[in-house]
């Protein structure tokens, strides 16, 4: 059987950004490498794990595209359901998160909305379906 267990995001710090996601979002620190190349937080069923740029480049031979503030997010994010969207996006932004789409109730109902993490990485916070 294959399960979906972690997703790995490269980013320039990754102590900095452990950091960030447990104080935008309240998860916890799973562990750090020594050399703080590699860690993990715990979200819940899936890990989210984020390597150094610079162990990912040693990965890849042929490199990545590296995520930025300064361009447009991948065409892909990370999503978080929480009861309290507003409160939690308030939170990822005081913890540095910049939002780029506030609040929207779908037409199904859920609650929607965008931030980027220090990376630039795209996170969707929104209610959870059902």
């Amino acid at each position: 059987m294959i399960k979906f267990t972690y997703t790995i995001l490269y980013v320039q710090d990754v102590a900095k950004t452990l950091e960030f996601y447990e104080k935008a979002f309240g998860f916890v620190r799973k562990f750090i490498t020594p050399d703080n190349s590699y860690g993990e937080i715990i979200t819940g069923e899936t890990t989210l794990s984020f390597a150094s740029v610079t162990l990912a480049k040693s990965n890849l031979k042929d490199g990545f595209q590296e995520g930025s503030l300064s361009t447009q997010p991948f065409g892909i994010e990370i999503g978080f359901t929480t009861d309290n969207v507003e409160e939690t996006l308030k939170a990822a932004e005081e913890a540095g998160a910049t939002i780029i789409e506030q609040p929207k109730t779908k037409p199904w109902g859920q609650v929607v909305a965008y931030a980027r993490d220090l990376d630039g990485f795209l996170i969707e916070i929104c209610t959870p379906m059902g």
